[in-house]
Formats: structure tokens, sequence, C-alpha cells
């Protein structure tokens, strides 16, 4: 219940307020501007009825001034309501300079003034509320918790989740395997107000169907055989969080019906069950297959598909992120000679062209695998094309283009293909970059003017 501290020295007005609103709130009484403080000290009240008029200066506001000002100092944001008499409406207005919410004059009618301490107390949530979601994207906005690239189409999905984080709306992640839909859902629950709810995931893919809904909802002692326990469902253990149904596509229609059941009425049944349970939880649904197309062929609801994507996310393939895959790739480089104490400086030229022209079918997931083989496999500085796996030459990639360049141009793109990479895997240090590559600094920079390079 909350919290109402009420600071009078009068008992009649205590003993009113008492009965009056004493149901609605937990209520702190205080005659006197010392145990007031001594209260609010220890109880944090979110809100609180000042009477500025307190001992040993009855006939002054110098007691209550002081107890506002003292408060607001201790919780800045608590909501005090000043009342004062008719005679002190000058007083009531300074109290409302110093930053009082609001104030009421005497006498007290208790249905006028249960509306003013209702809004207090609303707006001292609203507020509360507010403060936890900037905290909470503040948090996110540095790292963006796993999220690495500046491409545009990476913009579109940052801006995306900051948006639908603070709400509780369904969200749709679409991609292709592999693209990252699992940390776009933990950083939406994590930029969200449940954050401090749990997170459950469940692969809706990889669980056979005739075991799929259990898993979901739970069973009941004897639902079938086998079952010698009562067993919470994925959706209970996401109460008051997030549930991330990962491959929604792979969903039973007859399950898809149980998932819209609950998503409409926010209850579940376990197997086995007869007793209505409900549920507070948020969804974020993964799909990497064509949801559109699954509805045509009627292997997908469309009620059920208006239900979770009232949101969609679309991330990205890794092949049109442009710069962002060599961003990933230094990352998961730094990451794994760290994790492996390997001495690597970065990728060859060479391999810097095969993953390039590389078309990455298994997107991020693919390349932080190859990296982390490739440090394993490594035994000079630079990890080279067969220490990422890359045993021939992918078809139709950049260093093919090479067969019909003069010898000219071909000589020109290796150089500049050296010079970003040199300059890439010394994150952008001309010294050391002109080191890697054998020249002097002054050379290097004239190389550097000669390409149009930007560093």
């Amino acid at each position: 219940m909350e919290k109402l501290l009420i600071v009078d020295d009068n008992e009649d007005i205590r003993r009113q307020l008492r009965w009056g609103i004493g149901n609605d709130y937990a209520l702190l009484l205080a005659a006197d501007g010392r145990e007031a403080l001594d209260i609010f000290r220890k109880q944090q009240p979110g809100v609180v009825m000042l009477d500025l008029g307190l001992p040993p200066h009855e006939d002054s506001s110098e007691e209550g001034f002081r107890c506002l000002e003292e408060m607001l100092r201790i919780a800045p944001d608590t909501k005090i309501i000043v009342i004062t008499g008719n005679e002190g409406r000058s007083n009531a207005v300074k109290a409302v300079q110093l930053g009082a919410y609001d104030f009421y004059q005497k006498p007290i009618d208790l249905n006028e003034l249960k509306v003013i301490i209702k809004r207090a107390f609303h707006l001292q949530v609203l507020e509360e509320e507010n403060r936890r979601l900037q905290s909470a994207l503040n948090e996110y906005d540095g790292e963006f918790k796993g999220f690495i690239g500046d491409c545009p189409e990476m913009g579109v999905v940052f801006s995306t989740i900051r948006k639908v984080a603070p709400s509780d709306v369904s969200v749709l992640v679409t991609g292709e395997s592999g693209t990252g839909k699992e940390l776009v859902a933990r950083a939406i629950h994590g930029m969200s107000l449940r954050k401090n709810g749990p997170f459950v995931p469940i692969n809706c893919g990889a669980i056979p169907e005739n075991l799929l809904e259990a898993e979901l909802f739970g069973h009941e002692k004897g639902a079938f055989t086998g079952a010698l326990n009562r067993v919470l469902g994925k959706v209970e253990y996401a109460h008051k969080g997030t549930l991330f149904l990962d491959e929604i596509g792979e969903l039973s229609l007859p399950l898809q019906v149980k998932l819209l059941r609950f998503l409409q009425e926010k209850v579940i049944q376990r197997v086995g069950g007869r007793e209505d349970i409900p549920v507070d939880v948020r969804i974020v649904a993964a799909s990497n297959v064509d949801i559109s197309q699954a509805m045509e062929t009627g292997q997908f609801r469309e009620d059920l598909y208006y239900r979770i994507g009232v949101v969609t996310v679309l991330l990205p393939p890794l092949r049109n992120r442009g710069d962002d895959l060599m961003q990933l790739a230094n990352y998961f480089l730094k990451r794994f000679t760290g994790e492996f104490k390997k001495k690597i400086k970065g990728y060859s030229p060479t391999a810097r062209e095969y993953m390039e022209a590389y078309g990455w079918p298994g997107n991020v997931r693919e390349l932080e695998n190859k990296v982390q083989r490739a440090v394993l496999m490594a035994t000079a500085p630079l990890i080279e094309p067969d220490d990422l796996g890359f045993t021939e030459r992918p078809l139709g990639n950049k260093l093919t283009a090479l067969e019909n360049m003069t010898l000219r141009e071909a000589r020109d793109r290796v150089e500049r293909e050296m010079i970003k990479g040199a300059i890439a895997n010394n994150k952008g240090n001309i010294a050391k970059a002109a080191e890697e590559l054998a020249v002097s600094r002054p050379t290097l920079y004239d190389l550097i003017r000669k390409h149009g390079i930007n560093c």
C-alpha cells in the first residue's frame, strides 16, 4: 500500500484524515517537524501532506518551511501537498515555488483532497517508471548488449528497439538464421520495465511437437505416461517478464490455437488440468521463414500473426551490412585472441578479400565460428584464408575480378586493399600500419592520398 505522511499538530484533523482516507493508504502521522522528519527519513513516503504552522512556531510558517526544504533535500521527487489557512495563501504559493507539489486551503473537504492525493501518487509512479526506463536506456546505449555495426539498416533496428521496448506490445523479429534475433529479444527485454523479471527463451522448432505443448504450458501430475509431478511451463516461468518464442513459424496449427487463446485471454491451462491460470507475460517472437507465405499456404494463422506482430523488426543479412562485416570480424578476433591467449595482429589482405567476397549464409553466427576456428588454427601473426576454412576461392568473389584488369589496375587494387587492411588491423595507427607494410610513414601518407582512402 502507498505510504502517505500527514504532518499536522491538530489532533482533530489527524483523526478526520485517518477516518476518511485510512483505508486507501498506509498512513504515517506526525504532530511536529522533528517527528515528521524522523518518520520521513525512515519510511520514505511517496506523498506528504504538510501543515506549515507547526510547533514550536504555530503562528508562523518557519517550521513548516524548514520541514519542506529538508524533505526535498532528502528526496527531491517526493510530492508534498502544503496545507494552509485562508490567510496563508502567499505562503502556499511560496512553498510551491520552493518545490511543493500543490497546496490546499482549510477547511478540508475530503472528496477534493482525495482527488489531489490520488493525482500526486499517480504522478509519482509515472516519474519513477520514467527514471527506471531512462536508467535502462542509458545502460544499453553504449554497446547495445552485443550488437555491433553502424550500417543504415542496423540503425533502423536500434531505433525500433528503443521505441518499442518501454511498451508491452508483442514484437516479431524476422531475418535469416544467425542474424541475431535472440539478441534483439534480449535487448527489448533489457530496455523494458520488465527487465528485472525473467527472460525465458524457447525454440519452437527444436522440441518435438508432442512435447512442445507441455514445454510451453506445463502439465499436471498424471497428465500422460511419465508425468510423475506437476511441472510448470515456460509461459509460467516468464510471469512478469518476457517470453521469447524462437522459430514460431514451426508451431503446429493446434498449438497456434492454444497460443492465440493465451494471448487473447492472458490465461493458460496446464496439460491435464482444468484450472485457468492468469499469467502476465510479454511476447517477443522470431522466425526465419516467411510468415506471410506461411499464411497464404494455411500453415500459419492470420489472427495469430496480428497478435504477435504488432511491431516487426527486420534484421538484415550480414552480406548486406557493408563495413559492419570487418567491425564484427575484428570484435570476434579481439575476443578470441584474449580467450585463447594468442598473439594475432589481424587479417591478411587476402583473407579480407575472401571474407568480403563470401556470401555468409550463416550470417553473424557463421562469422563468429569461422573467426574462432581461425584464431585456434593460425600460426602466423596474420590470419589467412585457410585459417578461416576457405579452401577454394568463392565463385564471383573480388579476386576473380582481377583477371579482367590491366596490370596497373590490378596492382592499384591490391595496393589499396592492403593499405586499408593494415590501417584497419592497427585501428587507424598510421605508424604501426606503415611498419606492417614495411614502408615509411611519409610514403604511406602519400599512398593514402593517392588512393583516396579515408582514415
